[in-house]
């Protein structure tokens, strides 16, 4: 027979709905919402003996909630042996503590729940580096740690757990100090990555990125696609640290596959800011694809959810990358309602691709999608280098595809390339005694 859960194991959710009428435009189901955070604290292993909608008329300054709902709340907490409430909002420093002051238990909001996830997820040096980044961002305001209430739960394997932590006594100057250590470790992080690029290009391979919707199946085609076993679970926010591997295209193509964070509603800014270095793979990618849970009755909504972040990321962005969308899942659907998502497929340019990362139905499509996407737009030619001249390779290297290098009968080194209409115009800028023949497009 199992041990029963301890209070500090045992957490309650809460996500506040405010009444009154939809606001125009639509507005996230609430319920859904709720199965989503209650999903959260099941990522981060904790009971979940109680979780409901709250309703509230306004957020009251000192401590979020009413007098009369904190009484309720109360009550349920010492009857679920609860030593944890989750309300799935942002919270103030100030209405955390009033919050844990009248309850007599820890609190933490969305953003702070999503952080621990986080925490206790990360395992490469950079991943730890972000995380705590964002962790200590978000403490700055607060001081008093928020997770303390998980540290005998995690037995020491999380990322902020174990005794002697200095963060218990930190101050705000000691705080920025360390985020600012933080931050110059994550710019070497970012350097680093962008050896890693400049040496991609050198092969040069095209950078597919795969975006999406926590849990839409993004690791399931990453491992479908690149034939390998990473972490896929029917879990939020199963796959956290960036992965790339070597894919296979048509025609002897090849390109390297990124997966990325899942991204989710109200993404806390912390996070934004501090995964800057992993998504800047997405930044610097030729295609993003755009996975999506087409099964999801909030598929529509995960799709703004999942736009509006990458417009944050793309604001100061100058180029245009294309995106393509996967619609995943799709023998999660109804086969009666196949036929009418293939037709609206149809009806969207680019035409998403309908397909199962699981049974691997669409793939075939996907890969030859990916290929016309990325050959879009290029024009192949053979250019005769001049004598001497070495600088035209690695150009090409950086700004296009070098396909072949060779000699004529006479010793001259001829370039077969291949570059979009705008690179081909920068190179016989950059190299005016050249003469690139066009040999297709």
């Amino acid at each position: 027979m199992n041990a029963p859960a301890s209070p500090q194991q045992n957490a309650i959710v809460i996500v506040p709905v405010h009444k009154g009428p939809v606001p125009k435009g639509g507005a996230r189901d609430p319920y859904v919402r709720l199965e989503e955070a209650k999903g959260l604290a099941l990522a981060l292993e904790l009971n979940v003996p109680a979780a409901r909608l709250v309703p509230i008329r306004k957020a009251h300054a000192g401590a979020f909630l009413g007098k009369g709902l904190i009484d309720n709340l109360r009550i349920e907490l010492r009857e679920h042996d609860a030593g944890l409430l989750i309300v799935d909002t942002s919270l103030t420093p100030v209405q955390q503590r009033n919050l844990e002051k009248a309850l007599d238990v820890k609190v933490i909001d969305r953003t702070g729940l999503i952080l621990e996830i986080f925490g206790l997820r990360a395992r490469t040096k950079e991943g730890r580096l972000q995380v705590e980044l964002a962790l200590m961002t978000y403490e700055r305001s607060r001081l008093v740690r928020t997770w303390t209430h998980l540290e005998r739960q995690r037995g020491g394997k999380g990322f902020l757990a174990g005794p002697g932590e200095r963060q218990l006594e930190t101050d705000r100057r000691l705080l920025g100090q360390r985020i600012t250590r933080l931050r110059k470790a994550l710019d070497n992080v970012r350097r680093t990555r962008g050896l890693h690029r400049s040496a991609r290009q050198r092969v040069p391979y095209p950078v597919i990125a795969l975006v999406g919707y926590t849990n839409a199946g993004k690791s399931t085609l990453f491992n479908a696609l690149c034939d390998t076993k990473m972490l896929a679970e029917d879990m939020l926010f199963a796959t956290l640290d960036p992965a790339m591997r070597q894919i296979a295209l048509g025609q002897g193509r090849e390109a390297i596959l990124s997966d990325t964070v899942g991204f989710i509603s109200d993404l806390p800014t912390e996070l934004i800011a501090a995964f800057r270095a992993t998504l800047e793979e997405v930044l610097e990618a030729d295609l993003i694809i755009h996975v999506r849970d087409i099964a999801s009755d909030q598929s529509t909504e995960q799709r703004e959810d999942v736009n509006t972040i990458l417009d944050q990321l793309f604001s100061a962005h100058e180029n245009a990358i294309p995106i393509l969308e996967v619609w995943n899942k799709i023998d999660l659907v109804p086969k009666e309602d196949r036929a009418l998502l293939q037709a609206q497929a149809q009806s969207i340019t680019p035409n998403p691709v309908l397909l199962s990362a699981v049974s691997g139905q669409g793939q075939e499509t996907l890969i030859k999608r990916i290929e016309d996407i990325l050959s879009s737009g290029s024009i192949t030619v053979r250019i005769n280098v001049p004598a001497g001249e070495g600088r035209i390779s690695p150009w090409i290297c950086r700004n296009g595809k070098l396909l072949d290098t060779r000699a004529d009968e006479n010793g001259q080194q001829i370039l077969m390339a291949q570059l979009d209409s705008k690179n081909l115009g920068a190179l016989v800028a950059a190299f005016p005694e050249i003469l690139p023949e066009r040999v297709s497009s």
